[in-house]
This record gives C-alpha cells, structure tokens and sequence, in this order.
C-alpha cells in the first residue's frame, strides 16, 4: 500500500506550485510529473491527490481521508500503476497494494505478457470515472504513461481533449520524448530532478553506517532507490556485489575475463541497466583521470549505441575492445 506523507523530501518548488494551485483555485484538468526514475514523483503524485481531496474538509478530516487512499478504498482516488503480466503477477493482492483498477481482464482470452497499457485498461478506467462522489474532485494517478500503446494513447488523448467534469489526472512519466506531442500540450507539466545530497542524507534518519553511504553513493539522488536499497537486504547485498565487479571490469588487464563478465552480466534487459549505472558509478573512482576521459566516451558510445537495433553482443564486444585499447 502507498504512503502518502505529509511532510516530501526535497521538490519544494513543484509542490509549491501544486500548493498555489489549489489555493488559487485554478487546477488545471491533467498534471504531468516528469523526470528521471524513483525520484518521487508518485509519492508527489499521491500527496498532491491527498491535498486535493482534503482542501474543502475540516483539518480533522485529513487523516481519516489518507487512510482511505492508503487502503485505495477512497472513492474519489482512482490509480493505475503496477499491471498484472502473466507469468510475473501472480497474485492479485501484490498488484492491489498499488493499483485500483479493475484489471481482470488482463488473465482473460490473450493474456497481458508486457507491461503496457492497453486500450481496454483504459476502457475500464474511463468507466471508473464516470462514479460519483462527494468530493469536488476525482484524481485519477497513471504512472507511467510512456507505457501506452499507441491505441490507448489515442484514446486518453480524447479524454483530454473532453476531459470529465471534477476528474484530475496526475500523470507521471519517465520518458516524456516517447509520449504524443498532442499529450504533452494539453498537461501542466512539472519537470523533477535528482534530490541534492543534503536532502538525500535526511532520509537515511540519522544512519552513517558503510550500508548507508554505499546506498546513498548508488541512489544518486533518486529517493526511492535509497529506501529500496535500506529496506531490502538481498538487493542491497546484489548491488554490493555488481558495484564491486564493475571497478574490478575497469581495472582489470584480461580481454577474456572483462567481455565473459560484460555478456554473461547483460543476459537480461534489466541486468543491462544495472550494469551500465554500476560501470558509470565505477568509472566515476579511476584512478588515472587521463585515461578516464578517453574510457569515458567509450562508455557513452556504447550507452547510446544501445539504443538502437545495433546487434547488442556485437556492441558489447567492440566496447571491451576499446576499453582494452584505453585502459
């Protein structure tokens, strides 16, 4: 289940302009957090919602009305986030504790295999807006939005352009170059930023043990990383791990042991992300800054060849390479 705080840490000029929002009484129809991942921009999302729906109550109903939204059982707080994938998702109460969506029918005839939205995840959801409720707003969260296809983007976009009387949607993506330019013009769109690292130390309540400043050497200044990092010794463990693999692929002198730990390493798309984070942290602490310049437009070659249909093991081969060439 979400935890809306009160008090956020860092984002005091997007919240602040959310704040004037309200108080001004001028909310625009669709809100668009942008920036990079587990900054917090579904935490500010959840919050500003909160903020919302308590704005016209007593201050002694602002609790009471959080509870609700925490349980998703609020029924003026609507939010589409994690999706159930056949094979990944199986159990239903994992994909409540962050969705209130109907998403049944995504077991059902073609069951969903990626994680997109499709055209009937929004059908349902566009149903849920149609209740009514006693506040004068209904929020409605999507994280994510990049994750529609082409269809349902389509679709959200006439939403958008007729959007419900009282509906607010608070969107959330990572990769606004990937949306619809139409999309982009009809949100208010906040642009996030990694936290600075006197507001990332205030999460960590006072810890300072090796733990502590290894997560907060790796969250690089994205808050939901670092809580992961403390919360979950086994990822903590796992990243402990990749972190000291990645300094020893720099420093080490075999061809052979560097490009068997790169491919071996990179077998998975998710892998491939967290390998280029940890060789762009390690890479970071080289000791020669010389020969760190040059390795480092290897590495960028290769984090932008990436991105393209480039046959990947052969990128993969001709970055040891160069790595080799300049180390």
């Amino acid at each position: 289940m979400p935890h809306i705080p009160e008090d956020i840490a860092g984002h005091e000029k997007q919240r602040g302009e959310l704040l004037k929002d309200i108080a001004d009484k001028n909310i625009a129809h669709a809100y668009l957090l942008s920036g990079p991942e587990h900054i917090g921009k579904t935490t500010v999302a959840q919050w500003f919602a909160w903020r919302l729906l308590v704005d016209h109550l007593p201050s002694d109903q602002a609790e009471p009305v959080r509870i609700q939204m925490e349980k998703f059982i609020h029924p003026d707080f609507l939010c589409l986030d994690d999706l159930w994938i056949e094979e990944i998702s199986e159990d239903w109460n994992v994909i409540a504790q962050s969705s209130n969506v109907p998403q049944q029918h995504r077991s059902k005839d073609t069951p969903a295999r990626t994680d997109v939205i499709g055209i009937d995840d929004l059908r349902l959801l566009f149903e849920r807006l149609q209740a009514t409720g006693d506040s004068p707003y209904l929020c409605c969260i999507i994280r994510g939005i990049e994750r529609m296809q082409p269809a349902a983007a389509t679709s959200f976009l006439k939403i958008l352009e007729e959007p419900p009387a009282r509906v607010v949607f608070i969107l959330t993506t990572d990769a606004p170059s990937l949306l619809l330019p139409t999309i982009l013009s009809r949100t208010r769109t906040l642009r996030f930023a990694p936290l600075k690292k006197d507001e990332m130390i205030a999460l960590l309540d006072g810890r300072d043990d090796e733990d502590a400043g290894f997560a907060l050497h790796i969250a690089e200044g994205a808050p939901g990383k670092l809580k992961r990092l403390l919360d979950d010794p086994d990822t903590l463990r796992a990243s402990k791990q990749l972190h000291s693999q990645a300094k020893q692929f720099w420093q080490t002198t075999s061809l052979k042991d560097r490009l068997s730990w790169l491919l071996k390493a990179t077998e998975k798309k998710q892998s491939t992300d967290d390998v280029l984070m940890h060789l762009g942290l390690a890479l970071r602490e080289y000791p020669d800054i010389q020969k760190r310049a040059a390795l480092v437009q290897t590495y960028s070659a290769l984090t932008r060849d990436l991105k393209t249909n480039a046959h990947r093991a052969l990128l993969l081969e001709r970055f040891a390479l160069a790595v080799d060439e300049n180390a």
